[in-house]
């Protein structure tokens, strides 16, 4: 059965989940502009079809933003790849390569930025962007502060939330500001995305930068307000094989199955932009 998780990112507890988890796995990327880009190789001459992927538990660490979609899509992997289970460990894209880099037993790396793959391709097969994503500004239901643009969040009265400068969301965030000479003083600066929305829907913030497909998945707790194209940032997400995986030709054949009709109709329902 499908069973997202999260890692510590440390080789000890790593290693204890290798023994308790998974049978160990084998084979087996620039944050803001207003495009990224990576190679569009994959890494994989797999179909991504049952008949062609074999039976394997994989572990796939995946960019925070990407929680709910996984979900959806990993059970979606699953069912159409009868005996193979995908186990999903998602943190700020900072934190999965320093977990690659240091060992943690893994079979694919997702992350939120061609950067950050980009630091451990020594480690990953040929990287493939996946989805695109931009961003909004999150605010409590009903937008209580009238928060209409971007100049707003310099308001000093506002408890506005941003995600830490090494994160990918917090280098698009700062890159959107600084190109408008916005100053923004957060109430504090977040790990991963998901912290920044969590802190909105909480009410422990007025407002916070996150992936438009963040504020959809909470869109019964927060309002999103839109950021113009010329003011926005797109965010690109390169997925790639781990070259210490043990289960190479499964590993590659999930990276290959992201880029199918199939998930990318999971992805673009999301509110994911088509790679």
């Amino acid at each position: 059965m499908y069973a997202p998780r999260a890692l510590t990112g440390r080789r000890a507890a790593a290693a204890a989940l290798t023994a308790a988890l998974l049978v160990p796995l084998a084979a087996c990327g620039s944050d803001g502009g207003t495009k990224d880009s990576t190679k569009e190789a994959g890494g994989s001459t797999a179909s991504g079809s049952a008949s062609a992927a074999p039976a394997a538990k994989l572990t796939v660490l995946a960019a925070a933003s990407l929680t709910n979609v996984f979900e959806t899509a990993g059970a979606a992997y699953e069912k159409s790849h009868p005996g193979t289970e995908i186990t999903f460990s998602f943190a700020g894209s900072q934190e999965l390569v320093a977990q690659v880099a240091q060992g943690s037993p893994a079979d694919a790396l997702v992350t939120a930025d061609t950067k950050s793959m980009d630091k451990v391709k020594a480690d990953t097969g040929t990287p493939t962007v996946i989805a695109r994503n931009r961003l909004v500004i999150a605010t409590g239901e009903g937008n209580p502060h009238r928060i209409d643009d971007l100049q707003d969040l310099a308001d000093t009265t506002l408890k506005v939330v941003l995600a830490a400068p090494e994160v990918p969301a917090g280098k698009y965030s700062a890159q959107i500001l600084d190109a408008r000479n916005i100053t923004v003083k957060p109430v504090s600066q977040e790990p991963n995305v998901r912290a920044v929305l969590s802190k909105v829907e909480l009410g422990e913030a007025d407002a916070g930068l996150v992936y438009k497909t963040d504020a959809t998945s909470a869109a019964d707790k927060v309002d999103a307000v839109e950021i113009p194209d010329a003011q926005n940032a797109v965010a690109s997400y390169p997925a790639a094989t781990l070259k210490d995986s043990e289960n190479a030709e499964a590993a590659a054949a999930f990276v290959a199955w992201l880029s199918s009709p199939e998930a990318q109709k999971i992805l673009q329902d999301a509110g994911f932009q088509k790679p």
